[in-house]
């Protein structure tokens, strides 16, 4: 065969594999899609110490775009039963079973499911939307004598847990004797006794709570609501004691700032929130004095449906009597966004985008950026804009750095407060070799996919010279396998 025929039929049969590959949603070298969950918080029920068993009521969003099941692992060691499963947003009871792990990984999104574990396989209510969630509450209990046992008078609850927000509810008639993890102590309606925490750690929380016979119960151990009052120790107005007696762990607001460039003093953010108060069918966005707001808008996150928002002064807002719940001056300005009313048992989560521009809070002083911001969500993040590197963050914070080459901090305060963030940066010096990209970050070596790609793209121009000089070629005639 000449050799300009050779070259190619090798073209033709890479490209015919090159888009096979992209036929299945994959660059050449690319890996697959797997199971992704976002939003997890789990509650622990203690039931009679001689059972060993706990109740849990497990809260995840499933955020793998065009999903529509869900696969929750089943615990080594830990026997499962009265499980049952509810889509969040309607509080449907929704279809499962439960699967080996060699079963779970017939599912392309499972492909690296343990084969000696068990799944419950969940059949979602709807497929996730793009950037959405599929929010789902996974009820079950488990009989574990390795992780809740006796030990003299004591009970104890010894258990490492993965999911970062969790709380651990005593059975009735037991205090509080220990605990390990810094956490908040809350009262139940009924009295109980619960732990709760937030865990930043990159680890799992090792924990160890013990708690004895002690407590009142019945309707003697039921706590007197808390009340508006606020700390009369606080060098300024702090927050009443509802809010400050509130589970911080299960709140469910979080936010994150995109800092655009210092010089504009702008950042864009987004906050997620789950609203499921009946009747509830609009939300209003105070924006603080010193900031202006532009470019709202909003989706709800369970459907990917778009809600139409308002933006309104405090004058305005006055005009029409809607209620912002707290004093607003004429000239603050709200972002009004309306949703169909929520109904009973069921629940909404919104996800509301704006861009902010603040010149005290956010500044280029000299050549330093200052972003100098009180954050109030248990979860809190801030992206660095593009070529800048992080000198300064007064609040811990863990740091990462996005594909792109930016650096994220995430804040998150188990506290019930705020947390006065002040973040430094300066900007990345100018590469000095070819070992550096644009972004600052350290490219590594082209995979073999990549390799392939230019190959055939060589290869192809190579090719288009050949078929240039001869006029008979008109291309295959059929696709190649």
């Amino acid at each position: 065969m000449p050799k300009p025929a050779t070259l190619l039929v090798l073209v033709l049969f890479a490209c015919s594999c090159a888009a096979a590959l992209c036929a299945q949603g994959q660059a050449p070298g690319a890996t697959g899609a797997r199971q992704t969950e976002a939003d997890e918080y789990t509650r622990y029920e203690l039931l009679a110490p001689d059972t060993a068993s706990f109740k849990i009521f497990y809260e995840v969003s499933a955020t793998t775009s065009g999903a529509k099941v869900f696969f929750n692992p089943i615990r080594k060691g830990s026997v499962a039963s009265n499980e049952a499963v509810y889509d969040s947003m309607t509080g449907e009871a929704l279809r499962f079973e439960v699967v080996s792990g060699a079963e779970a990984r017939k599912d392309p999104l499972m492909a690296d499911a343990a084969a000696d574990e068990s799944y419950i396989k969940i059949q979602l209510a709807r497929a996730v939307p793009p950037e959405g969630r599929g929010r789902l509450l996974i009820v079950k209990t488990y009989k574990d004598p390795k992780s809740y046992y006796r030990e003299g008078e004591a009970i104890i609850f010894n258990r490492g847990l993965g999911i970062k927000r969790n709380s651990v509810v005593l059975p009735a008639g037991y205090e509080l004797v220990g605990c390990n993890v810094p956490s908040q102590v809350l009262p139940e309606p009924d009295g109980r006794i619960a732990i709760s925490f937030m865990n930043a750690s990159a680890g799992e929380a090792p924990l160890v709570v013990r708690a004895k016979l002690g407590a009142q119960t019945g309707p003697a151990a039921v706590p007197r609501p808390p009340t508006e009052s606020r700390s009369w120790e606080a060098p300024f107005p702090g927050e009443t004691e509802q809010q400050r007696l509130s589970e911080r762990a299960h709140q469910n607001r979080d936010i994150v700032y995109f800092l655009q460039q210092p010089e504009t003093h702008a950042f864009s953010l987004y906050h997620d929130y789950t609203e499921s108060r009946p009747g509830v069918a609009q939300y209003l966005n105070v924006v603080r004095e010193g900031s202006t707001v532009s470019d709202p808008s909003a989706y709800v996150l369970d459907t990917g449906e778009k809600l139409a928002t308002r933006l309104m002064t405090g004058a305005e807002l006055a005009a029409a009597k809607i209620d912002a719940s707290e004093p607003v001056k004429p000239e603050t300005q709200i972002v009004v966004l309306a949703f169909p009313p929520v109904k009973e048992g069921q629940s909404l989560r919104l996800r509301i985008s704006e861009t902010y521009t603040a010149p005290m809070s956010y500044r280029l002083d000299g050549d330093e950026l200052v972003c100098d911001r009180s954050l109030g969500r248990s979860r809190n993040a801030v992206v660095l804009p593009a070529g800048w590197y992080l000198t300064a963050s007064a609040i811990p914070a863990t740091v990462s750095q996005l594909p792109d080459g930016r650096i994220r901090l995430d804040f998150w305060n188990g506290r019930p407060d705020s947390v006065d963030v002040l973040i430094k940066a300066k900007r990345r010096s100018a590469p000095s070799s070819k070992s550096r990209s644009a972004s600052g970050a350290i490219p590594v070596k082209p995979r073999v996919g990549q390799k392939l790609t230019e190959g055939i793209a060589a290869a192809c121009r190579r090719v288009s010279a050949v078929a240039a000089t001869s006029p008979k070629w008109e291309g295959p005639k059929h696709p190649l396998p």
